[in-house]
């Protein structure tokens, strides 16, 4: 996969629905909001959009380039960008976190070091919206990271579950390839 194109392709989307639902529930101030694996930016460009300042990480410098090529002038103070990769990604304290399609893509055996920054990260009462690919999606196969239900349930352990979806359907990527996807998507609180 080219990934210039996949910018190209997601430039402009709209944000997902998981980080939509999750503005839905948030009742304070727009605060800090952390978009890890931003791509393109759809979904800080909303964020950005609601009034939150955003901290937008992504490991490929070409997405932040598109991400900050899209920011309006008014909204530039208010969104800091950060190359890095998710094993070494220090996250500071926030009030929201959102990571669409990118937990995937930590490598294993770096997850659950990720995962705990995440934890100790999100402020009390501070919201979380992400995906993880369940089982079945065929792209376990390319090594990527996979969660069953199960294992999701126990990650929020501890949490105000929101929403915790599982989808499965035959579908096409960003770049109009066929693919199944099988995902879970969640909301919760801290």
């Amino acid at each position: 996969m080219k990934q210039h194109d996949f910018y190209q392709q997601t430039r402009g989307a709209p944000a997902h629905p998981s980080l939509l639902q999750a503005l839905e529930h948030w009742t304070g101030e727009p605060g800090l909001a952390l978009d890890l694996g931003c791509g393109a930016g759809r979904d800080s460009l909303e964020l950005l959009r609601r009034g939150w300042r955003v901290q937008a990480i992504d490991a490929d410098a070409r997405a932040l380039a598109a991400l900050e090529a899209q920011v309006c002038v008014a909204d530039r103070p208010r969104l800091h960008t950060v190359h890095a990769r998710f094993d070494d990604l220090h996250l500071p304290n926030a009030q929201l976190i959102n990571a669409s399609f990118a937990l995937p893509f930590c490598a294993p055996s770096a997850f659950p070091g990720l995962w705990q920054r995440i934890e100790n990260a999100l402020d009390q009462g501070g919201h979380f919206s992400g995906h993880l690919f369940g089982e079945r999606d065929p792209w376990r196969k390319r090594g990527l990271l996979v969660h069953t239900r199960e294992e999701a349930e126990r990650l929020l352990r501890g949490w105000q579950v929101l929403s915790l979806d599982e989808h499965e359907w035959d579908g096409r990527t960003a770049l109009g390839r066929a693919k199944h996807w099988h995902l879970l998507a969640f909301v919760a609180r801290r």
